[in-house]
């Protein structure tokens, strides 16, 4: 992980961050009066577990979280901690047949990529897969979007994802690409063992070598006439399916 450091704004960033990574958590920065009570809540916890806390004004805050609404908090923390590809076999092992993936090819947005991490621990996926180079980071964007998400969900980046896609195949994880051409409808399909759900990026969806390396391209169906759905909709839609099977009995 990268020893530098990046600022995180917002209550639900802020607060899952204290909550769940206090490590991580160098200071926190507070809107002096402001009148939020979460904020009260959120010093609190950051003094209980021995975080700085400094009162600052509204400018001071606005410094340091740039165009995103800050919501009176903001805290210097960590760079975001990324999983490298060969992690990925022990996250596989461990979920003992029932690895729930979300490979994202590169999604650009950080917006997009905040809520697909949202919808991903709401899943209870097993990791989130991401392409170093030409995907969006977990930055304060990211962090604020997904609500707490990017700090409870493993996330790897992968320096070729043509190559990870191979070596989940080999750990016996079935890949699926969706894709709007698709002739095979996702629920079709059965998702209750090791599965890997593949999003392509906003602008031309999946790479080439992307779609060959999956086992196959699916669709999720739409009777209306829009053709096909934001990334993080269609993730969250993708992911539920497999949440829904994996329940019924």
């Amino acid at each position: 992980m990268s020893k530098q450091s990046q600022w995180i704004v917002g209550l639900n960033a802020v607060a899952s961050s204290i909550e769940n990574d206090a490590e991580n958590v160098r200071e926190v920065l507070i809107e002096a009066g402001g009148k939020n009570p979460r904020l009260v809540e959120i010093e609190e916890n950051a003094l209980r577990k021995g975080i700085d806390v400094r009162k600052v004004n509204a400018q001071a805050l606005s410094g340091v979280a740039g165009s995103v609404r800050h919501q009176g908090v903001a805290a210097r923390y960590a760079a975001a901690k990324l999983l490298d590809e060969n992690e990925l076999q022990a996250l596989v092992d461990a979920a003992e047949g029932k690895a729930l993936l979300l490979v994202l090819d590169e999604v650009q947005d950080p917006h997009n990529l905040g809520a697909c991490l949202r919808s991903a621990a709401a899943a209870g996926a097993t990791a989130v897969i991401i392409p170093r180079d030409k995907s969006a980071t977990v930055n304060a964007t990211v962090r604020k979007v997904s609500a707490g998400a990017a700090d409870r969900i493993p996330v790897v980046a992968v320096t070729n994802l043509s190559r990870c896609l191979k070596d989940l195949q080999k750990l016996g994880v079935w890949i699926y690409g969706l894709a709007g051409e698709a002739e095979t409808s996702l629920y079709s399909l059965d998702l209750r063992g090791n599965i890997a759900l593949v999003m392509g990026g906003e602008a031309d969806g999946m790479r080439r070598l992307t779609r060959e390396n999956c086992d196959g391209l699916v669709k999720i169906p739409m009777p209306g006439e829009i053709e096909s759905l934001n990334v993080s909709v269609a993730t969250g839609v993708s992911l539920f399916e497999a949440v829904r099977q994996r329940q019924a009995r």
